[in-house]
């Protein structure tokens, strides 16, 4: 029986791979191989396949079969189109994760849509405010459903990759505020000015640290917990001026809820707190990133 050899030191030989593949190779040294191809993708295609191409390979191949079909993964007809740009496009699509291929996209368009409605086909002159008020809750729907055995069918098989746990979810919240922070910026700019009230920009600070928190929040409650959480705080927060007795100014304008509203996003002091804010909960997400590799075990 030979004895374990250091990663660095060695790489998979075909023969090794075909033992392997057979069952014959000796326990130290399949458990070798097993360690080496965590971090040596030559040997884990070597591997592979051997494996595919041995006694094993029709069995693997019916259950990869079957395990795609259950997620509904249809492979493309014409294996050029994945090599395409229109490819490689549906894969970043698929990659971003659920939150752009489900509802959460629709939502949004539908918040942007009646607030159009509100002020160009009600004549309603608080449609701006209140745009401006919902936009930093608006990207958590997005990271609460991109994330978790919830959420993703394949969440199983990604969370044991080494793109899985706060890699995925990071990458997954950038896709989200990709969709938003356009979106919202420019439906903002387009809507009618309110005095007194912030630029449409106002609200990405304020977005940022809402949805930084919900990922630090996230990685003691889980994802979903934790957006309903930070986002029920902030509507409690905004819409107390926008519904309460200042919602209107003297001649039933919305300058009263304006400049009530107007204080969570002007002025460099309420900026500066919130970057302070967004700083303070990406360090503890730092130091909390190894608890989302098992956080949907408990």
């Amino acid at each position: 029986m030979t004895s374990p050899r250091p990663a660095a030191d060695w790489h998979v030989t075909e023969a090794l791979a075909l033992r392997y593949a057979e069952g014959a190779a000796s326990e130290t040294d399949a458990w070798s191989l097993e360690k080496h191809v965590e971090s040596c993708s030559l040997c884990a295609g070597r591997v592979s396949a051997a494996v595919r191409a041995g006694a094993a390979g029709p069995a693997l191949a019916s259950l990869r079969a079957e395990l795609l079909a259950s997620v509904g993964h249809r492979p493309a007809p014409v294996p050029a189109v994945a090599a395409s740009p229109l490819g490689r496009w549906a894969r970043l699509w698929w990659a971003a994760g659920p939150a752009l291929r489900g509802s959460w996209v629709v939502a949004v368009a539908l918040v942007l849509g009646g607030a159009f409605a509100l002020a160009y086909g009600a004549g309603f002159q608080g449609a701006r405010s209140w745009l401006l008020a919902l936009s930093p809750v608006l990207p958590l729907g997005g990271v609460a459903v991109s994330y978790g055995r919830h959420a993703d069918p394949l969440y199983e098989i990604t969370a044991a990759t080494p793109s899985g746990g706060l890699r995925l979810l990071l990458t997954r919240a950038a896709a989200v505020l990709t969709v938003c922070v356009p979106l919202l910026t420019a439906g903002g700019a387009l809507l009618p000015p309110v005095a007194g009230f912030p630029g449409a920009a106002a609200w990405l600070l304020p977005g940022l640290a809402l949805t930084l928190a919900t990922l630090a929040l996230g990685s003691f409650v889980g994802c979903r917990a934790a957006a309903a959480t930070v986002a029920g705080g902030w509507l409690l927060a905004v819409t107390g001026p926008l519904l309460g007795p200042s919602a209107t100014g003297p001649t039933g304008t919305t300058e009263g809820s304006a400049a009530a509203i107007a204080r969570y996003f002007s002025g460099p002091t309420a900026q500066g707190s919130w970057a302070v804010a967004a700083l303070a909960c990406a360090a503890l997400l730092v130091l909390r990133r190894r608890s989302f590799d098992h956080l949907e075990t408990r």
